[in-house]
């Protein structure tokens, strides 16, 4: 069978300036790559911005990203698009097109001539992809993740492109059903909506020693520990983490690992609450080496306020690690039975004191936990990803 050649087409995706940044997206590909059935090259736009002095942190960044890269073996292209401030959410598609369409004939003249699309991100992402497809004449698929979904369609004109690029599209993927429920309030057919959720890398992901992973990391080693980890931004609620301390038991201590705009604010919080010395702030870090914090913990906790699905609950469930995570969206479907972990009543402090009582209140086995993430393999959805590009390509 001959393999099929897709362009995958998102402003989320790593780059050797932001390693980091979609990884999700990248992990996905690489899972799909590996059936040696599909054939890919990459089209991640980036703002442009004018300068790469280190004072504008990550819009530097986005400046001295590549044009250009093989990105752990991928090809990908870094075109620019003009995202001004204030009124960029609402151009964004239609720049975010015209900045990639340059990239992508010259694919096409290259010899790339690829079968369909795979967009990443409803908003601007999906619908950029739909100008693509139809300057192009090929078929295109959009994968929702969580905001571009849980929040971007309250704005009327969002909401209104959304619909049209669904109702346009060979299909819509969503990492968790909650977010396929949108498109089909909107009166997207049915038909055209799939739920592929997120698995996880059970290679990379393994349960260490919990005091060997404490002593490599450098932390105190009596006690209980908690680790959140994710963006240092509103919505991830490293600030509920922190005020439920008080509350915990003094054996407790909390790490964050994240780096963000938030940093300095939840610092603040930890020394008004008398907490600075149960808050280690680890930083941003690697994914490789993250299997060392989640199994170093007695508990990942997520307090988000929304999350499409969240990958950091399986990678620390795949360690062994139980967690304690908001109940909202796809996160339900995630932690879906008691051996996985607890969900909080309440997206509070008090929430996540009730939620810690009940996991610490049971006896929970690290391979029971291990078990449990060793559920969520990449097969099904690789599988159904074939499936759903093979026809949307005749």
């Amino acid at each position: 069978m001959t393999r099929i050649r897709t362009l995958l087409f998102s402003t989320l995706y790593p780059s050797s300036v932001r390693p980091s940044h979609g990884i999700f997206v990248e992990t996905r590909l690489r899972e799909l790559l590996a059936s040696g059935e599909v054939e890919t090259q990459v089209v991640a736009p980036v703002p442009w911005f004018p300068s790469t002095a280190p004072r504008f942190g990550d819009w530097a960044k986005m400046a001295s990203t590549p044009r250009v890269e093989t990105h752990n073996g991928i090809a990908v292209h870094h075109p620019r698009y003009f995202l001004p401030p204030k009124v960029g959410m609402n151009i964004a598609p239609w720049t975010l097109a015209w900045g990639a369409r340059a990239t992508v004939a010259k694919l096409i003249r290259d010899g790339f001539d690829f079968d369909l699309i795979d967009a990443h991100y409803y908003y601007p992402d999906g619908v950029a992809a739909a100008m693509l497809a139809r300057w192009f004449n090929k078929p295109f698929v959009v994968t929702a993740r969580g905001t571009d979904l849980n929040l971007i369609p309250q704005h009327a004109w969002p909401r209104r492109l959304i619909k049209q690029t669904a109702e346009a599209a060979a299909g819509s993927i969503g990492v968790c059903g909650a977010l396929m429920d949108v498109l089909r309030d909107m009166g997207v057919d049915n038909s055209r909506l799939h739920v592929l959720r997120n698995g996880v890398d059970l290679q990379r992901f393994v349960p260490e020693d919990r005091q060997a992973a404490r002593a490599k990391l450098g932390l105190q080693q009596e006690g209980r520990l908690l680790v959140s980890v994710g963006h240092l931004i509103e919505r991830k609620g490293h600030d509920i983490a922190i005020a439920a301390l008080p509350f915990l038991p003094s054996d407790v201590r909390l790490a964050i690992v994240g780096d963000g705009v938030e940093r300095e604010r939840l610092a603040t919080q930890a020394q008004q609450l008398g907490v600075t010395h149960r808050v280690h702030f680890a930083g941003s870090r690697p994914q490789t080496e993250l299997k060392w914090w989640y199994s170093a913990a007695d508990a990942l906790t997520l307090c988000s306020s929304r999350e499409g699905w969240a990958n950091v609950l399986l990678e620390a469930m795949a360690c062994g690690t139980p967690v304690i995570a908001t109940n909202i969206w796809g996160t339900p479907e995630v932690v879906s039975d008691p051996s996985a972990g607890e969900l909080m009543h309440e997206r509070s402090p008090v929430g996540l004191l009730r939620a810690f009582e009940q996991l610490m209140g049971r006896e929970t086995h690290r391979a029971t936990v291990r078990r449990y993430a060793e559920g969520f393999s990449w097969q099904a959805t690789t599988s159904g990803q074939l499936a759903l590009f093979r026809k949307a390509r005749v």
